[in-house]
Formats: C-alpha cells, structure tokens, sequence
C-alpha cells in the first residue's frame, strides 16, 4: 500500500446522482480486481472522515486510470469530488482490500445494492477484457431503473456473452420493462432463477444492513460460508 500523486482526468456520468472519477496516477497501481483505495483531499488530517474517504476501483487493472465512482450526497467530499478540473492533483492510499475475485473461481455469483455494484464492475471488467471462462452470475438491486449505474456497461459486456448474467432488481416502483424484477432480493428470486445459485463463490457488496440481510439469504439456500466474500459500505 503506497500514498501516489495522482491527476483528475475527468468524469462519466453513470445515474442522476452517480458519477464516475477518473485519475491519471504517477505510478502504475498494481491493484487486484474488487479491492479500494483512499482519496485524499486533507493530507494535513489523514483520519478527516469528511475529506478522506475510502472507495472502490470501478475498473479493471489494464484500464491505463484509476477510476473511482460515488453518489453524489452534498456531503464536503462528494463537494470536492464534483470541484475537481482536469490537472488537478490529488493524493491516493492504495491498494487495498481482500475481497479479491481468484483466477482459479470457476463460478462466481455477485449480489450488489446501489453503489456496492462498483467493485463487481471492476472484477466482470476484469474477466471481460481477459477473455475468463468464468461463469458469473450478478443480483443487482437498486430503488428504481433510473438508478442503475453501469446499465450501458454490463447490457454490453452480456450481449454475445453465454458466461456472465445479469439481473436487475428495482425496490421502489414497479419496472418499466420486463427486463427488470420488482421487489428486494430474496431466497424465492434466487432459487426462481438461479437454482445453482448455492454453488458458486458469492461476493456481496452494499450497505452492512443489505450485506448481513444477502448472507443470511444465501445461507437460507444453502451457501456455505467458506464460499461467501463480503464487504460492506458505509458512510457514503
């Protein structure tokens, strides 16, 4: 884990309120696919919670950036965040994390809310790009379509490809398309539609209420806990 001297290149839109951040970095940083980093806009105060924030790769190592991707809340970080010119310099703490996506996985599944969809984008990125035999399965649930950050993403990377799935799950309103599920994840719509579900390597990502209530679900069908990654998000 290294402190690098990194530069805001620009940023992506993903949602209304979600948006991608990308940093042209004075080293390589030989980061694994699921891991963070901290961004760091107080280097006087480094435990400043307000301005130092821990957050997800959004992209595959072979990206030549670094990228980030947050809500966007009106907090003093998401303010700097959205400040950011290009040539502006900022300072990184990376890598970071262990929950890491294995070569040697041969069936992944992925269940993600909201912005814990980030690090799924960096490890399907990841098997996309190498051309991974992996087959992986992704429950991603967000309140409403409008806020399904990635959509253009993962719709791209399915199409043509047998080995990675997604379902889209909206909790606030009904869906305006057949494309997405109505209602939160749960052992039915598990079990409904993946019935293997229980036998691939499970990463849940989201907050720690959504991360402890997905645990349980998956030990409901079956799971074994030595075949679940967890990491939870919070303060964001």
């Amino acid at each position: 884990m290294k402190f690098i001297s990194a530069v805001f290149t620009g940023s992506v839109d993903r949602s209304a309120d979600i948006k991608s951040f990308r940093f042209s970095c004075a080293e390589k940083i030989d980061f694994l696919p699921g891991q963070f980093l901290k961004l760091i806009f107080d280097e006087t105060a480094m435990e400043n919670r307000e301005l130092n924030k821990y957050l997800s790769f959004s992209c595959s190592p072979h990206r030549g950036y670094a990228e980030v991707t947050k809500r966007l809340t009106g907090s003093r970080f998401s303010s700097r965040l959205q400040s950011l010119k290009p040539g502006d310099r900022v300072t990184l703490q990376a890598p970071m994390g262990n929950c890491v996506f294995n070569r040697e996985y041969a069936k992944v599944g992925f269940i993600a809310g909201g912005i814990g969809i980030t690090p799924v984008i960096s490890i399907i990125d990841y098997l996309v790009y190498n051309g991974l035999h992996t087959d992986a399965v992704l429950f991603y649930s967000s309140k409403t379509q409008q806020e399904i950050a990635f959509r253009r993403e993962l719709d791209e990377w399915c199409s043509g490809n047998d080995r990675l799935k997604v379902h889209y799950t909206v909790t606030d309103c009904p869906p305006q398309d057949h494309i997405c599920s109505y209602g939160r994840i749960d052992r039915v719509l598990l079990e409904n539609l993946e019935p293997g579900f229980k036998d691939r390597t499970v990463f849940i990502f989201g907050p720690p209420a959504m991360v402890n209530e997905m645990t349980a679900v998956c030990r409901e069908i079956g799971c074994p806990d030595s075949n679940l990654r967890l990491e939870s998000f919070s303060g964001y």
